[in-house]
């Protein structure tokens, strides 16, 4: 096991454990005087032998007591607690995203590296209160534990084995969220049918609204732990992930304050967005409006002409909107999805049919 970085070896060293027989002071001793002295000289090869004993020590007592090692999990977890509520100064590198060094122990540490990527954006605001300027914008506050998991993309699990990603929390929050806005649109708008409801709420929750609140509302972007190459790819302002963690932090609120703190949570973020979409009227669907404006005109069903284009990791894709059996185009929409393209094309299809 590799020590955490900045802290004496010897903190890791149950006190029933042997200390290792050594005539002179090694970084692995009891006191921190001569642990100081031995790291002094690290290549001194009376202290090598002493650390590799010690080493050999705790590996020989870890397979005979598993609890060993939970017990050094369960230190390691608290300090990480304390760590995430105070951000030592020496801890909070100011660089969002500093990984400029390939050889810095702490890239290969999933907890310091956890602990340095969450203080960083926020120092600049409130050096004490690492959190701070994410829980103002959240109207509510977190426990590291939840906060972290919530903003844990999984390429960034993946590169630190045993770090737990935000699809759970996402999962649970995808669900409070649309429970929340569902009632809320009941209760606001009884004249309208369930068709009208659910375009409204589609709306509201899609990954389009939920990134705008995700950059302009929470300003979380530099928050959010990735992969080195999800990171180098964008994927901080990637309006997927934008929209997972905004669905993250509602189920963490879930999790830790119960419905009605997390409907409080729902209603700051998303309420000025269901009075937009109360007024949209056709943007709400724009196939669905473009149907129905061809049947009042006496005309074919919506069709649409696709095509794809770019490299694989960068395909965009083209729709041309038709009616009925008529080639001709009325709107074309490209996007980086299918889905997005077809919408663009249908409200262009829907504007020059009200132009006619």
């Amino acid at each position: 096991m590799s020590h955490h970085h900045g802290t004496r070896a010897g903190e890791f060293v149950p006190d029933r454990l042997p200390r290792p027989a050594a005539a002179e002071p090694t970084a692995d001793d009891a006191t921190p005087e001569q642990g100081r002295q031995a790291r002094r000289n690290p290549q001194d090869p009376r202290t090598r032998q002493d650390r590799n004993h010690a080493q050999s020590a705790r590996n020989q007592q870890d397979r005979r007591d598993p609890h060993n090692v939970q017990d050094r999990q369960a230190r390691q977890a608290a300090q990480d607690r304390q760590t995430l509520q105070a951000a030592p100064e020496q801890q909070a590198p100011h660089n969002v995203q500093d990984r400029q060094n390939p050889q810095d122990p702490q890239r290969n540490d999933p907890g310091q590296s956890v602990r340095t990527r969450v203080i960083r954006r926020s120092r600049r605001a409130d050096p004490d209160r690492p959190a701070d300027e994410l829980f103002r914008a959240l109207g509510t506050t977190l426990s590291p534990e939840l906060l972290v998991e919530a903003l844990t993309h999984r390429s960034f699990a993946h590169e630190h084995p045993g770090t737990t990603n935000y699809e759970r929390l996402e999962f649970l929050g995808d669900a409070v969220l649309e429970l929340v806005v569902t009632e809320t649109l009941f209760t606001a708008h009884p004249d309208m049918t369930e068709g009208q409801l659910a375009k409204m709420r589609a709306k509201a929750v899609s990954e389009e609204s939920l990134s705008r609140i995700a950059r302009e509302r929470l300003h979380v972007g530099p928050y959010i732990l990735l992969g080195h190459g999800e990171s180098d790819d964008g994927g901080a302002d990637k309006s997927s992930i934008l929209c997972d963690i905004v669905e993250a932090l509602i189920g963490a609120t879930f999790l830790e304050h119960g419905i009605d703190g997390a409907r409080e949570v729902v209603h700051r973020l998303v309420d000025d967005t269901l009075a937009e979409v109360a007024t949209e009227g056709p943007a709400l669907d724009w196939k669905t409006s473009l149907t129905v404006r061809a049947h009042q005109l006496g005309l074919g069903e919506p069709r649409y002409r696709m095509e794809v284009s770019g490299p694989e990791y960068a395909q965009v894709f083209t729709a041309r909107a038709m009616l009925g059996d008529s080639d001709e185009v009325l709107g074309v929409g490209s996007a980086s999805s299918k889905r997005k393209a077809q919408l663009a094309a249908a409200e262009a299809a829907w504007r020059a049919l009200e132009r006619r």
